[in-house]
């Protein structure tokens, strides 16, 4: 009986996703400013696209990869807000097993991604302060097509086993995922089977790529800034203050959730489970929400196509 019922469970038709648990009442309310998040992310986004589309002066490579963070930003937060909503506003809670691992490895891909696309813009900025004579003979295009191809490539291959192992796990316990969508953890914990190796590979890879990555970027920006208090305290000194401060602060935007939101799933025992959950909501939406606006407004280049813009369509 038991092993009919293991054979039954092991690969469920659906999971019934919960949203957020304990906060069922306030599913609407809660949807409102998620739902706001959302869409100042994909219009802000989109307009990051749609300006370095249409102006020659920006096909360059620090503009390249800020696309490349765009892009990632959109995929990322529309894997996880269409099916959020549809359980805040219509209840539709429930997920197909397929769609609940390809919404796990969307999460976990483009999250790698875009922390990828950060080394690379540190990398950019780097060479444009440090090596400015040679920028244009070190990123060329087929260059930033590389690093763009690797960036790509290592999110995708490092996150392919998380739905691959939780894809071989037998779910015979419940289908209920207490959480607003198919986290790793959240799903692999259902099985009844033993999955130290799901667990420790996911936290092996969240360790090691931000690890990795932080390090770069820290190595990267203590050279930028040795080489910008060497520059004559001038207005290039402050123009190069700026620049680099739109990457700083996109990058906080998005490791400092990112750790707050691991610190508090893994060993936030006593945190209640509501705010665990819509802390890695937030986790998720923030930085989509604030990086096209970091850009927009303290890139000038950005900032005067975009004026320039409205400018025209006003006339």
């Amino acid at each position: 009986m038991t092993g009919s019922n293991t054979t039954d469970f092991t690969n469920p038709s659906t999971f019934i996703l919960l949203g957020i648990p304990g906060l069922e009442r306030a599913h609407v309310w809660i949807s409102i400013p998620f739902c706001t998040m959302y869409t100042i992310a994909v219009l802000g986004n989109f307009t990051i696209l749609f300006i370095v589309k249409i102006e020659p002066s920006l096909h360059g490579p620090m503009y390249y990869f800020l696309c490349m963070l765009a892009t990632s930003d959109l995929v990322l937060s529309t894997s996880i807000l269409p099916k959020m909503l549809s359980i805040f506003w219509f209840n539709s809670r429930e997920i197909y097993f397929s769609a609940c691992l390809t919404q796990m490895y969307f999460i976990h891909c483009f999250s790698a991604m875009e922390s990828g696309i950060f080394v690379a813009m540190a990398f950019d900025r780097y060479v444009a302060i440090c090596d400015p004579l040679r920028y244009s003979t070190i990123l060329t295009n087929p260059v930033v097509a590389k690093i763009g191809l690797a960036v790509v490539l290592r999110g995708s291959m490092l996150s392919l086993p998380c739905p691959l192992l939780a894809r071989r796990w037998p779910y015979c316990r419940t289908k209920i995922i207490p959480h607003s969508y198919c986290e790793h953890i959240a799903v692999v914990k259902l099985a009844c089977a033993d999955i130290r190796v799901s667990s420790y590979y996911s936290l092996s890879v969240a360790f090691l790529v931000t690890a990795l990555d932080v390090f770069f970027i820290t190595m990267s920006y203590i050279q930028i800034l040795r080489a910008i208090f060497s520059l004559p305290r001038n207005d290039s000194q402050l123009k190069t203050f700026g620049t680099c401060g739109s990457h700083l602060c996109a990058i906080l935007a998005f490791y400092i959730p990112d750790l707050f939101s691991s610190l508090t799933h893994r060993f936030g025992h006593n945190v209640p489970l509501h705010f665990q959950i819509l802390s890695a909501n937030v986790y998720l939406l923030l930085p989509p929400l604030l990086h096209p606006i970091i850009y927009g407004i303290r890139t000038k280049e950005i900032r005067d196509r975009l004026l320039q813009l409205f400018t025209h369509k006003g006339t």
